[in-house]
């Protein structure tokens, strides 16, 4: 009687697996089928350059990539965008998340309505909105110059700074979320704990909240990497025309060049970048995971 009321948990535990195996093999599958892959093959196709109407296993992909001067820049020029683009994020929505967490005022609700108002706005309006603000004649040339009489302005529409605009701009939503989720589970006892013992704000910051929200602040930022690095509507729009960041650069290498091996080269090469932040961001989520189990 006691071996078999043993060997039941293991077998309801073992039918149970079974159906949470069924349950993620549909979405696993479609993984493997629409990410999986197409990249594998994408990343055989550029290690096999056909050289006189050959195909054969070789880094020549590779190295035009890194021997072309337009291709290096533009990529060094995507990667200190996105560093930007994220340390910007950062340094707007970080005090916002803040002030959503410790203050509760009818301002905090208005605040957070506008700090997520981005998040539903598509991207191709929100650039034809940016270029009717900022850019020439715009509206914010034409309020400096009614308000000030200064017309010294210079736009920043197909610069690096429009595109930084758009991109930090629509980054803003995601950002605020997942800072202020990591925020709320500081306990509050912790900090006025620390504040009866004389500790003041930036240290309760430094020691007690940035140590809390490590994992929401690597969640925010991988996410952002993700979405900026592989970005195309708002630089394409907004960004200039040299140089130019991953992703307008791989579409104009492929219709307008008419290279699509070198177009794949550059996705390629921009999704090892991407998988490396995604790795973090993986293994962070798995680590969380099992730490709660």
């Amino acid at each position: 009687m006691e071996a078999s009321q043993l060997q039941r948990p293991k077998a309801k535990l073992s039918k149970q697996a079974w159906v949470a195996y069924a349950l993620i093999a549909a979405p696993f599958l479609l993984m493997v089928l629409l990410i999986v892959y197409p990249a594998s093959l994408s990343i055989v196709r550029t290690l096999r350059p056909e050289v006189e109407g050959v195909r054969r296993f070789g880094l020549e992909n590779y190295q035009a990539f890194f021997s072309d001067h337009t291709s290096v820049t533009n990529l060094i020029f995507t990667l200190w965008s996105t560093g930007a683009i994220i340390g910007l994020l950062f340094a707007i929505c970080l005090p916002i998340a803040l002030y959503l967490r410790f203050t509760d005022s009818w301002i905090a609700h208005w605040v957070q309505g506008l700090a997520l108002f981005p998040l539903f706005v598509p991207g191709i309006i929100l650039a034809y909105a940016l270029i009717r603000f900022i850019g020439p004649n715009g509206l914010l040339e034409t309020f400096i110059e009614v308000t000030t009489g200064w017309q010294g302005y210079r736009t920043p529409y197909l610069k690096p700074a429009g595109s930084i605009i758009g991109l930090v701009w629509e980054g803003i939503p995601i950002t605020v979320l997942i800072l202020t989720a990591g925020l709320a589970q500081v306990p509050d006892n912790l900090i006025e704990a620390a504040r009866d013992v004389g500790a003041g704000r930036l240290q309760i910051f430094f020691r007690i909240i940035l140590p809390l929200i490590g994992r929401s602040l690597l969640i925010a930022f991988a996410l952002n990497f993700l979405g900026v690095i592989g970005a195309f509507t708002l630089p394409y729009l907004l960004g200039p025309a040299a140089p130019q960041m991953m992703g307008p650069f791989m579409q104009r290498t492929f219709y307008n060049v008419l290279n699509p091996d070198a177009a794949e080269t550059q996705a390629v090469i921009t999704f090892l970048l991407s998988s490396i932040v995604g790795f973090l961001y993986v293994r962070s989520a798995v680590r969380q995971q099992k730490e709660e189990t």
